[in-house]
């Protein structure tokens, strides 16, 4: 069994140079933090959370248009509801 990884499987990763307030990178080191790590978490959830903020700005009119309907028509099938 191969257990290779194909290439576009393969994780690669870019070496970055970032500007950290000082104490805080003392701090880390200190503490056993890894700080490659530690900056790949904080961006990828920066990352997640301008996707997010991004997908809704595109679907904001779809958003508006649906909460419109709603006031104006009650929600679909409505009158099946048992509660």
């Amino acid at each position: 069994m191969d257990t290779t990884i194909s290439e576009p499987r393969r994780r690669t990763r870019k070496p970055t140079n970032v500007s950290l307030p000082a104490t805080l990178v003392a701090e880390a080191t200190e503490l056993g933090v890894n700080l490659s790590r530690a900056c790949e978490r904080g961006l990828a959830e920066a990352v997640s959370e301008a996707r997010r903020q991004k997908w809704f700005e595109e679907n904001r009119e779809a958003f508006e248009f649906w909460n419109r309907d709603i006031e104006e028509n009650g929600l679909p099938l409505d009158e099946y509801r048992q509660f």
